[in-house]
């Protein structure tokens, strides 16, 4: 009797051993939370959903060893995720400003260049213009049919230039916390209350699922995508880490009422929905001013979730850490857990996670050098799952130029330590 059982303890064993080493090499558990062996009480990760390599055995993994589902107590660990291009395949803000022009919902300004602080006179010139002043300060600008006015528009919010070439933005900007251009988008929306953004969102949300994939629109003469769709891999893994007992968070550098209107659809409420979030005036309309972060109080756009920014606003509105200590990294105990996103706008909060770092390959610089680099071993690569970028064909320049300095130009990324990272190859796409 006792041979028996011990054969069938080795056989388990063996068979246990031999699943292991299909699902090919995981991260090391977190040195700030014990590791626990995966449980048959943790929720899974849908098998029909495809993910690159072993990608979806890792996350797994942090969803067994973290999650409260494993019996262990403790507070709740968090999850943080970019939207666009993270969440869905393409940009649900420029969705909504497509829908918005083509059906004449941008209120004239009184002036462009009160727009926003960083306007320059050139832009100011080519928005009066190819806009006109024919129509009322406050009333809308004929954008579906004024191609002109709706190019520059859009090639401002694009590009930072005008039609001409020349450079729509100038000034003095911590590059690490704000860019103009997307600061400039919740700004095209001054004049509107957020129930009217709402509805011009949800109208262009139910349009953009409904265009097939692949889909283009031309506005002005712009050729934009027409298409939006949510990730299953995405919403399965946040649907999943909800019932392990993850507090999962978005955290976008779009427009939050935009924002809300998406996040819904997978579940997560506008209390866990972090964006640029607009000053309203009495009347409770959006106004050109943005509300702050880490001891930045009420600007044009000074301190909007980008970059560093996302670690601020998560460490503000997460972790309710105040004042200039936002900015910081924290002690593990007070960051999340895992962190999903597709571009160097999210480099840092990803770049906090102690359990995982998701990455969709955009071909961004920093956060795929960052990535490929897996100085943790924790980093998560995965292309797009819907029409993902081909191979990068020249490496990542991690150790000359794909840092973004806060000042302005481009520096080496650098690790923890200071050691410069490796130019990287593209691997994972």
């Amino acid at each position: 009797m006792r041979n028996r059982l011990v054969l069938a303890w080795t056989s388990a064993v063996t068979a246990a051993l031999a699943v292991l080493a299909a699902a090919g090499p995981v991260a090391a558990a977190p040195a700030d939370r014990a590791s626990s062996a995966p449980t048959a009480r943790c929720p899974r990760l849908s098998p029909r959903l495809s993910w690159y390599g072993h990608n979806r055995a890792q996350l797994q993994r942090v969803i067994d060893e973290r999650g409260t589902c494993h019996g262990n107590g403790g507070p709740r660990p968090v999850a943080a995720f970019d939207w666009d291009n993270t969440i869905t395949k393409n940009d649900v803000t420029d969705a909504t400003i497509s829908w918005s022009l083509r059906h004449d919902k941008i209120l004239r300004p009184a002036r462009w260049k009160d727009t926003s602080k960083w306007l320059t006179a050139t832009a100011d010139q080519a928005l009066t213009e190819a806009c006109g002043t024919g129509v009322p300060v406050g009333a809308p600008l004929p954008t579906s049919t004024d191609t002109g006015c709706a190019d520059e528009i859009l090639q401002i919010r694009e590009d930072g230039t005008t039609m001409s070439g020349a450079a729509a933005f100038a000034g003095e900007w911590n590059h690490r916390r704000t860019v103009p251009q997307y600061a400039w988008v919740p700004q095209l929306f001054a004049g509107h209350t957020v129930p009217e953004l709402r509805a011009y969102t949800a109208a262009a949300r139910k349009e953009a699922l409904a265009a097939p994939v692949g889909a283009t629109r031309t506005v002005g003469t712009h050729v934009l995508p027409a298409y939006v769709r949510y990730y299953d891999q995405q919403r399965d893994l946040v649907r999943t880490l909800q019932r392990a007992g993850f507090d999962v968070w978005i955290v976008s550098a779009g427009s939050e009422p935009v924002t809300e209107v998406w996040s819904r659809g997978i579940g997560i409420d506008r209390a866990h929905t972090v964006a640029i979030r607009s000053v309203l005036d009495r009347e409770g309309r959006i106004t050109t001013r943005n509300e702050g972060c880490g001891g930045v109080g009420v600007t044009e756009g000074e301190a909007i979730p980008y970059i560093d920014g996302k670690r601020c606003w998560i460490n503000q509105e997460i972790y309710g850490i105040k004042g200039r200590a936002a900015w910081n990294k924290q002690a593990p105990d007070r960051r999340i857990t895992l962190g999903g996103g597709d571009a160097d706008t999210d480099v840092t909060f990803v770049g906090d996670a102690t359990g995982a770092h998701l990455v969709l390959n955009r071909n961004k610089n920093e956060v795929m050098c960052r990535a490929y680099d897996n100085a943790d071993g924790r980093w998560v690569v995965n292309p797009m799952f819907i029409e993902p970028l081909p191979r990068r064909t020249t490496p990542y320049p991690c150790a000359t130029t794909a840092y973004t300095e806060p000042g302005g130009g481009f520096g080496p990324v650098r690790r923890g330590d200071g050691s410069v990272v490796p130019d990287q190859r593209d691997t994972v796409y």
